[in-house]
């Protein structure tokens, strides 16, 4: 019994509990509803006054930009009004001047139709009159040919002969003026020039030739060197390429090839094995390997020397043996080496002296004739070959050209052409620079006379100088002192055209009027 009133009893006091918090629960809900309402009264009171505010000031804007908008468009149609204004003033000029000029116009075009008849009349006139002018010439060149006893194709013919001797006189009297003028002052100038590069650079007069003889310890060496039945001479010159020559001369043996290298390692090649002793086939195949690889060796040393007392930079690599290959050839028993450095050098001095470059122009004279190191080997003018070897290896066109045209096989295209042209004549032709046989001195002496007295008004001729100059005795008769002039231009033409010779010739025309008279 009591149990259960203790039961009742806390159920009791837990539904009052309950209760209670339902009820505390309820009225702060209530009240807190209550304030959130009147919050959102407040809120809705302040957005609708904001909103308000907004669209009040909005529609104030409005009005601004409409009244604004509306004054920039009634500005810009006051603009444009006058801008149509000003446009109609120009067409309405432009129209005036237009039918001002629609009535010059037919005004110009009424004066043409009277101007067009006037010629058709003129014209129609002038025909006849060149009618009658054609009856007139017709009747006068009957009238004159019947005066004079020639036709008029022989009258025409005389005159045109007298024209055409008139002309030559006037020519070779020009040409005698332009020399005089000439000779004035390029000549002294250029001679000027030329002396000072020369005398500036001094050589010895003819270099020496590549050797071609090889001397022997004793004449007992010659059987040793042709072996047993010849096979070591065999041998010897099929490995080198060039024909052993053993005679009567004492200690000695000639080494022919036409190839001045070959010839040189053939030489080194013989002189190693007379040292040696050992002379065989296989060790003169050894001996002359060795001496080859020695003579390439030897060509680029000598090519490096060159171009470093030449003054030469930046040359390619593989070019630097053709330059050493020189130093084995000769031109008139000139060598090419000493040649072509001598040539550099003048070309230096006069390119100083003329304003051009004297690095460039050194370059120029020193590759002219490298063309001559293989010229043997390849078909064409040294001077083509040369051009082809300086662009292979990236030379400048301005060298390319200087080499390919110092000797006219192609137009020069800049003055160091020219210059290296020049220098090379001067290296060629100076006293003693070359060599050359009786024989072709003679018959260059006989071709020069020749063709100096093939011209008529011509007496005589003699080539003296050494060839250097040829004196013509011309007839006062038939040449007079106008066309003396013309005649040795015209000598010199036919010399350059016909002969090959190195330097220059120059050519005197000699003309004398004598008088005589007997005192008795």
């Amino acid at each position: 019994m009591g149990g259960w009133m203790a039961f009742a009893y806390g159920g009791g006091a837990v539904v009052l509990a309950f209760l209670a918090g339902w009820l505390g629960h309820r009225l702060r809900y209530t009240r807190l509803h209550g304030l959130a309402r009147d919050l959102r009264a407040q809120f809705l009171a302040d957005a609708r006054r904001e909103a308000d505010d907004i669209l009040k000031g909005a529609r104030l804007e409005a009005k601004e930009t409409a009244l604004q908008v509306r004054q920039q468009s009634e500005a810009e149609a006051e603009r444009l009004r006058a801008d149509l204004a000003r446009r109609q003033e120009v067409v309405d000029q432009r129209e005036t001047g237009l039918i001002r000029k629609v009535e010059f116009l037919d005004q110009k075009e009424s004066r043409l139709d009277r101007l067009d008849q006037e010629l058709k009349d003129r014209q129609t006139e002038i025909a006849g009159k060149s009618l009658e002018i054609n009856a007139l010439q017709t009747k006068q060149r009957e009238r004159l040919e019947e005066i004079s006893g020639l036709s008029a194709e022989e009258a025409l013919r005389r005159l045109t002969e007298e024209l055409v001797d008139s002309a030559r006189q006037h020519a070779a009297r020009e040409v005698k003026k332009i020399q005089i003028e000439t000779e004035r002052t390029a000549k002294r100038q250029a001679q000027k020039i030329l002396a000072l590069a020369v005398q500036r650079y001094a050589a010895q007069h003819v270099a020496e030739e590549s050797v071609s003889v090889v001397g022997l310890p004793g004449d007992e060496m010659k059987g040793r060197i042709i072996g047993r039945e010849g096979r070591n001479i065999r041998a010897f010159e099929e490995a080198t390429g060039v024909d052993v020559i053993i005679d009567d001369t004492p200690e000695a043996v000639i080494l022919s090839a036409f190839d001045p290298v070959r010839r040189e390692v053939a030489a080194q090649a013989l002189q190693n094995l007379i040292k040696d002793g050992r002379i065989h086939p296989g060790r003169i195949e050894e001996v002359v390997e060795r001496a080859r690889l020695e003579m390439s060796e030897r060509l680029r040393e000598i090519g490096e020397q060159a171009c470093l007392e030449a003054g030469i930079t930046n040359l390619h690599d593989d070019m630097v043996p053709y330059i050493g290959r020189l130093n084995y050839r000769t031109s008139y028993g000139q060598n090419l080496l000493s040649h072509s450095k001598e040539v550099s050098a003048i070309c230096g001095i006069i390119a100083s002296e003329l304003g051009l470059d004297p690095r460039l122009a050194r370059r120029c004279g020193f590759l002219h004739d490298i063309g001559k190191s293989v010229d043997h080997e390849v078909d064409g003018p040294h001077g083509l070959i040369g051009g082809r070897i300086c662009r292979k290896f990236g030379e400048c066109e301005t060298v390319v050209n200087a080499v390919e045209a110092h000797h006219a096989d192609v137009e020069p295209d800049s003055p160091y052409a020219f210059l290296t042209a020049a220098a090379d004549a001067a290296s060629a032709s100076r006293p003693g620079a070359r060599r050359e046989s009786l024989e072709s001195y003679i018959t260059r002496l006989e071709n020069l006379e020749k063709i100096a007295n093939n011209f008529p008004g011509v007496q005589k001729s003699y080539a003296i100088q050494a060839g250097r100059e040829i004196r013509i005795l011309v007839d006062n008769a038939k040449v007079s002192d106008d066309e003396a002039a013309l005649l040795a231009e015209e000598i010199s033409r036919r010399i350059e055209a016909e002969l090959d010779y190195p330097g220059q010739i120059k050519i005197m025309v000699i003309r004398e009027t004598r008088a005589t008279a007997v005192a008795r």
